[in-house]
């Protein structure tokens, strides 16, 4: 086994010769990279690299795959601390759940489950990530002081709601202002890239709506904002305003390049051409709807019919695999078994949206998403020498039905040797998981936060429980 030695990924100028390398037409041999300044200055056939770089010690990768990192197209970095508890819950956890929980945060401990988050997200092969933004009353910058001190690229959310819990309204020209400020604020950061959203379209009035998806299109920024995710979201619109979530955004003017739909797993057909005909995007979340959906988004649609999206983990587990694995088993499963469709996207579809199409739907498409000249050296540099990718005769395919997080043995962000074999290389994580536990078990227990569905324990013991009685009644 060839082992890599992380002081030759920690250069600012390197040559980097792997096995294989992944570029958007698909892996090829004998193919390298140069990296300088934090991007791809070179991509090509290794020798011309070599000749043309004299002056660079090629770091040579064997038995290793160089890769576009992933991008998490929705997550809530400030709900780490309850994610563990969602699990059997039905759809709208966040009344229950999200919003008790944010509202006890304060800068310490919004800082604290925003880092853990990033680490796991990083760990997971993710070098970037699109926050949706956080209920907590805190300042965004403790957000992204988490995010760039654990070396993730982040698209920044701002929720810019103005209907208050109360039903009242706040000005606006207050929240127009604020958001001008958000995307102002973040011009010099290379990690940070901000971004407005809107929670659900009841949160905010029609002229904001409006104003700020109009706004973010006008900054190159993108507008987040959940779609037609349940049942319930979709029946609250059409008994508000007397049409679908994505009719009504239409109708006030709100959709475009500039949106990104976080969920859209229920769409008429006539929705899906409003997104086709606005470029409006979509971040399919495969794990959120297994776990505590109504529906899964129609992605291979999606992608016939040409609408961007990238797929999110919704912050319900940060491993791109296992995100890529579920991405194509859920179509499998919803439209593939019905239709016959035994391929669902021919495995390069999912890799495709989890990295360079994720990118585009994220606002970030000139920015990172691929390994080609003058993109962001975002790369993950995996462990090929193992059973799980021997023998290979397909390897895109078997990125998403094979690859493990376990086998990433480097994560680099802008250029930026982040983490090696799992762990930060200039941090102690250790310690950090340590205060996390106690920050969390600290908040978690003076947020009231209400689950519907038992523990695991629990529910073995009703379970049982039920189970004697009925051979009891059974006997008798």
């Amino acid at each position: 086994m060839n082992t890599i030695d992380p002081s030759a990924l920690e250069q600012n100028e390197m040559l980097l010769l792997p096995e294989l390398l992944l570029l958007p037409e698909g892996p090829v041999r004998d193919h390298g990279v140069v990296v300088a300044g934090g991007v791809f200055r070179e991509v090509g056939p290794a020798e011309i690299l070599q000749a043309s770089n004299p002056h660079l010690t090629p770091v040579r990768l064997p038995d290793h795959l160089l890769m576009p990192g992933f991008v998490d197209t929705h997550n809530h970095l400030t709900q780490s601390f309850g994610k563990a508890m969602a699990f059997g819950e039905p759809s709208e956890i966040f009344r229950r759940l999200w919003v008790p929980l944010e509202q006890h945060l304060d800068d310490e401990s919004i800082y604290v489950a925003a880092k853990l988050a990033a680490l796991e997200s990083l760990r997971g092969g993710f070098t970037t990530v699109c926050d949706a933004g956080t209920r907590a009353s805190v300042d965004v910058g403790t957000i992204a002081a988490a995010t760039n001190d654990a070396g993730l690229r982040c698209v920044l959310g701002y929720v810019c709601n103005d209907i208050a819990v109360d039903g009242s309204l706040i000005p606006h020209a207050t929240v127009m202002r604020e958001a001008e400020h958000h995307l102002n604020r973040w011009s010099a950061d290379p990690l940070v890239h901000p971004s407005l959203a809107v929670s659900i379209p009841e949160a905010a009035s029609d002229l904001v709506l409006r104003d700020t998806s109009r706004l973010a299109d006008d900054a190159n920024a993108v507008f987040q904002i959940h779609l037609n995710e349940h049942l319930a979201s979709v029946e609250r619109s059409i008994e508000r305003c007397g049409m679908r979530p994505i009719e009504y955004l239409h109708s006030i003017g709100a959709l475009g390049p500039q949106l990104l739909a976080a969920h859209a797993t229920l769409l008429t057909p006539y929705e899906l051409r409003l997104l086709e005909e606005s470029d409006s995007a979509v971040s399919y979340n495969p794990v959120a709807s297994a776990w505590k959906g109504n529906a899964v988004a129609p992605a291979t649609a999606l992608a016939e019919r040409k609408i961007r999206f990238g797929i999110g983990t919704d912050g319900t587990r940060s491993d791109g695999f296992r995100l890529l694995d579920a991405a194509e088993m859920a179509q499998r499963l919803t439209y593939g078994l019905q239709n016959g469709d035994s391929s669902c996207g021919g495995g390069w579809t999912w890799l495709h949206h989890g990295t360079q199409g994720g990118a585009e739907a994220a606002g970030l498409g000139t920015i990172t998403g691929e390994i080609a000249p003058g993109k962001a050296a975002d790369f993950l540099v995996l462990d090929w020498a193992v059973p799980e990718m021997q023998p290979s005769w397909d390897p895109s395919w078997e990125l998403v039905r094979y690859a493990n997080r376990d086998q990433i043995s480097a994560v680099v962000v802008g250029g930026k040797l982040r983490l090696f074999k799992g762990w930060p290389v200039d941090w102690d994580a250790h310690t950090f998981l340590q205060e996390a536990r106690e920050v969390a078990h600290r908040v978690v227990a003076q947020a009231p936060m209400r689950r519907l569905h038992p523990t695991a324990p629990e529910h073995r013991v009703q379970r049982q429980g039920s189970t004697a009685d009925v051979a009891l009644l059974v006997g008798n």
